[in-house]
């Protein structure tokens, strides 16, 4: 008998040490996951403009296509790579973040360059494009919205895994898988509450005339501004998260006088404001961030425009050599 209370004392003692654990894990991925909230906001705010225009059937299936290659970006891709530069080569995380930084800032840059130009997409030539192929709209649509959430998930997952790199590298793979299951299931959970409000609101409106049915139809009226709303947002929160990337990092880099300028900025509006310090110190950071990112992401912008441009003028070019060369030999003979 002795043998067996001597068993399960060992049981009890690995129950408690587990229950431990997980305790630890759970209260590292909270402080992870918190110091990441910003981005999970701007998250949460980008996804939304990827559904709009699309037939409401299908919003919440594109929201769980989008779901599942985020968490498949946050834990097959960038969770093994993270923790391998993290272990062999953490050098490397800036200049990776940076790229992307870059890439968002691009994101950003070109949608204000469509609004601005007037050459972004008319609703009339996207509802035909949609008609003469929805699947293929819809495989776009899932394409574009994941591969702008690796970027922000990388910036995710690199937040968590600062804070926790003090860890040993089997917890911080824990952690970190917590972080991308709870964030996505967050980020996206929020986004279908958000893009089927309307429908929820039009059930509402139809229980007749009390103050039910006044405030579904206050939904129904209120979730298109509210929409065009978070696609703003979401603009603005690419160049604010990309440009905040490129500033963090060349800092960390050694090129230091643009961060400097934001941070004494920031400081200097601080103390200037008494209680409202913190909120406008941030503002003042966030919007020297958006403005590195506008004018980075305008450069890109310019270059991707340019390029295919000029390729077009030298085809054209050589087109006109060609039919030159061809009258030239036909007068001739």
């Amino acid at each position: 008998m002795s043998g067996l209370f001597a068993l399960l004392d060992d049981v009890a003692a690995l129950v408690r040490l587990t229950t431990a654990s997980l305790d630890d894990v759970a209260g590292a991925a909270g402080r992870a996951g918190a110091k990441a909230a910003g981005v999970v906001v701007d998250d949460a705010a980008v996804t939304p403009r990827y559904v709009q225009g699309l037939k409401p059937e299908r919003e919440l299936s594109i929201i769980w296509r989008i779901a599942k290659g985020s968490l498949r970006n946050k834990i097959v891709f960038i969770l093994p790579v993270a923790l391998i530069l993290s272990q062999f080569a953490p050098w490397l995380l800036t200049p990776i973040l940076m790229v992307g930084g870059c890439y968002l800032a691009y994101e950003g840059a070109e949608k204000l360059w469509e609004y601005f130009s007037g050459h972004s997409e008319h609703p009339e030539e996207r509802d035909e494009k949609v008609a003469a192929d929805p699947a293929e709209n819809e495989r776009r649509v899932v394409s574009g919205a994941v591969r702008t959430d690796f970027i922000l998930s990388a910036e995710i997952m690199v937040i968590a895994l600062n804070e926790v790199a003090s860890e040993g590298i089997v917890a911080r793979a824990v952690i970190l898988a917590v972080v991308a299951v709870a964030i996505t299931a967050l980020v996206y959970g929020a986004v279908a509450l958000i893009v089927k409000m309307d429908d929820a609101g039009l059930a509402l409106a139809k229980r007749g005339s009390g103050p039910v049915a006044s405030f579904g139809r206050g939904l129904v009226k209120a979730m298109p501004i509210v929409l065009t709303t978070l696609s703003v947002v979401g603009v603005a929160a690419m160049l604010w998260v990309g440009g905040h990337i490129l500033l963090v990092g060349m800092d960390e880099l050694g090129f230091s006088p643009i961060y400097d300028l934001v941070h004494h900025l920031e400081v200097a509006v601080a103390d200037a404001t008494g209680a409202l310090g913190g909120f406008l110190g941030w503002l003042t950071n966030t919007v020297g961030s958006a403005i590195l990112g506008v004018v980075v992401g305008a450069v890109i912008v310019a270059v991707a425009h340019l390029i295919p441009k000029r390729k077009k003028n030298d085809t054209d070019d050589t087109d006109d050599t060609d039919d030159t060369a061809e009258t030239a030999g036909t007068a001739g003979a």
